[in-house]
C-alpha cells in the first residue's frame, strides 16, 4: 500500500469558479482581505512547512497589499500549532503550514484537541520532497535487496534511525518494514541530523532520510544511497534506484507539506486563497530555487488535498496499529 496515494497524478488547477466580489467579502468594509493574514508553521525555522510558508506568505502579500506574517508555534508534531488554528476565527485569517506529520498525529496520539478532518480543512498542497534509503558503507550493503535480506537472516538484530516516533523518517521506515515483512528495531533520536550520524557510524543500520539532508552525504561516499522512496527515481540522484524497483515493488512514501484553514471558513474565501497559492507556486523560477533542496511545488485543489490527508491518516494508523506505535 502506497504511504501517499496518487500524488504523481494530482492536478495543478483550482476546481472552484471564480466569484463575485461580494461573495468574496469577509467581513464589512471590503474585498478580502483587510487585515493582516498569519501563517501558523508548528515547527522551527528552516524545515519545509516554514520554507513553503514563508514564500507563500511574501507573495500573497504583495498580491493583497496586507502583511502576512508566519508564526512558528513549534511543539507536539505540530499540534500545538494545529490546535490554534482549528479554533482560530473561520475567516480566513489564520492559516496553517503543515508536513504529513499533521496527518500522523491522529494516528499515535490517543486524544488530540481537534480533529484533523473536522475541524481543519485544505486550501492546496504546496510542495511535495521525498526520501532516499542510506546506510553506512561499512554496513556492506550494496542495494534495498541486500538489506532485506540481511534483516531476513538475523530478525530483530538489525535496527533503523528515526527523526523521533511519529516524525515522517519513522513512518517511511516502518512501512518499508511492513512491505519487506522484515523484523528491525526502531530508535528514535531528537532530530535527522542526529539520525544520519548514527546512520553514518553504522550504529544504525539504515535510516529514511529526506533527500535534501542526506544529498551531499551521498554524493561524498560518507552515505550509501540504497534507494529512493518514490515511484520515479530523482534527479537529484538519478543513479540510486527506486525502493519499488529494488525489492519493495509498490513502495510509495512522499514527503509532502501544505496549507490549511478552519473547517468553517467561507468556501469562498478558500477559492480565493486556493488560486493565489496555485499562482504562486506554478512559477517556474520557484521550481528551479526549490529543486537543489529537494522540494517540488505541487498545488492542488482543496478537495484534493482534503482527500490526500484523509488517504494517509488511514494508512498511518494502520502502520501505528501494526507497530504499536504511540506518540512518546
Amino acid at each position: 500500500m502506497k504511504l501517499l496515494t496518487g500524488i504523481t497524478a494530482l492536478a495543478v488547477f483550482s476546481m472552484l469558479p471564480t466569484l463575485p466580489i461580494a461573495a468574496q467579502a469577509a467581513q464589512p468594509g471590503g474585498e478580502y482581505p483587510v487585515k493582516p493574514i498569519r501563517i501558523l508553521v508548528g515547527f522551527t525555522p528552516g524545515g519545509g512547512p516554514d520554507i513553503t510558508a514563508r514564500h507563500i506568505a511574501q507573495k500573497l502579500s504583495e498580491e493583497f497589499r496586507q502583511q502576512v506574517v508566519v508564526d512558528n508555534r513549534p511543539g507536539a508534531g505540530g499540534t500545538i500549532a494545529a490546535n490554534l488554528a482549528a479554533g482560530a476565527n473561520p475567516d480566513g485569517y489564520t492559516l496553517l503550514s503543515v508536513s504529513s506529520a499533521h496527518a500522523v498525529a491522529p494516528a499515535i496520539y490517543d486524544k488530540l484537541p481537534y480533529d484533523a478532518r473536522r475541524d481543519l480543512t485544505g486550501i492546496s498542497l504546496s510542495a511535495v520532497s521525498k526520501y532516499v534509503l542510506v546506510a553506512s558503507p561499512s554496513a556492506g550493503f550494496k542495494s534495498t535487496k541486500d538489506l532485506i535480506a540481511a534483516a531476513r537472516a538475523k530478525p530483530g538484530q538489525l535496527n533503523f534511525s528515526s527523526a523521533g516516533t511519529g516524525s515522517g523518517s519513522h513512518f517511511a521506515g516502518e512501512l518499508l518494514v511492513n512491505m519487506a515483512r522484515i523484523e528491525v528495531l526502531h530508535i528514535p533520536f531528537k532530530g535527522i541530523p542526529e539520525a544520519l550520524t548514527e546512520a553514518m557510524t553504522g550504529r544504525m543500520q539504515f535510516f529514511m532520510a529526506p533527500i535534501a539532508n542526506a544529498l551531499s552525504l551521498v554524493r561524498d561516499g560518507k552515505l550509501v544511497g540504497l534507494g529512493v522512496s518514490s515511484l520515479q527515481r530523482d534527479t537529484l540522484l538519478p543513479n540510486v534506484p527506486t525502493i519499488a524497483e529494488s525489492g519493495v515493488p509498490g513502495y510509495d512514501a512522499v514527503l509532502w507539506f501544505g496549507v490549511l484553514t478552519a473547517a468553517q471558513t467561507p468556501r469562498p474565501l478558500i477559492s480565493k486563497l486556493n488560486r493565489e497559492i496555485t499562482r504562486i507556486l506554478g512559477d517556474p523560477e520557484l521550481r528551479k530555487r526549490w529543486a537543489p533542496i529537494g522540494l517540488e511545488p505541487s498545488p492542488t485543489t482543496p478537495a484534493d488535498f482534503d482527500k490526500l490527508i484523509a488517504a494517509d491518516i488511514a494508512t498511518f494508523t494502520r502502520l501505528a496499529r501494526a507497530g504499536n506505535i504511540k506518540a512518546q
